[in-house]
């Protein structure tokens, strides 16, 4: 008959928040809190802790380095898309002359105000250019050269 050891007590102080989320951790599990804390203490303490925790961190670390990725193509794209609408206005629009150009100012400011609004239409109703292109666009798909 194997000998069991005594539990030793401790009083441990907790705040608030924390005092809540280990009755109601305790509570959806049906244990009683002090089996939970005694478990998160030994897990806390336990030699393969710190290889969990450097497994969490690697985890999370890989998710922002995919986002950064994302974002990185995102901008990308912007900057490409803005670049080639750019070169292809400046290639297409032939020169005004000056009663026509003085004609064309005065009504930039309105096309200008109805840019703006469309495209907060299209930024916040979608979809985004970004869902239009695919992730792995081939530089042999023809596109354009600069």
């Amino acid at each position: 008959m194997a000998i069991r050891k005594k539990k030793a007590q401790i009083s441990v102080y907790l705040d608030p928040e924390v005092m809540t989320m280990l009755a109601d951790y305790a509570a959806r599990r049906n244990q009683s809190q002090s089996l939970v804390a005694e478990a998160a203490i030994a897990s806390f303490l336990s030699p393969d802790a710190a290889d969990r925790r450097e497994a969490a961190l690697a985890k999370r670390l890989d998710q922002i380095d995919r986002r950064m990725m994302r974002m990185d193509r995102d901008v990308g794209i912007a900057v490409e898309t803005l670049a080639v609408f750019i070169r292809f206005w400046l290639a297409t629009t032939p020169t005004l002359p000056e009663p026509a150009a003085q004609a064309a100012r005065a009504k930039a400011g309105e096309r200008y105000d109805a840019f703006i609004t469309a495209l907060g239409r299209r930024l916040a109703k979608g979809p985004k250019l970004r869902q239009e292109i695919p992730e792995d666009v081939s530089s042999s798909a023809g596109g354009t050269e600069r």
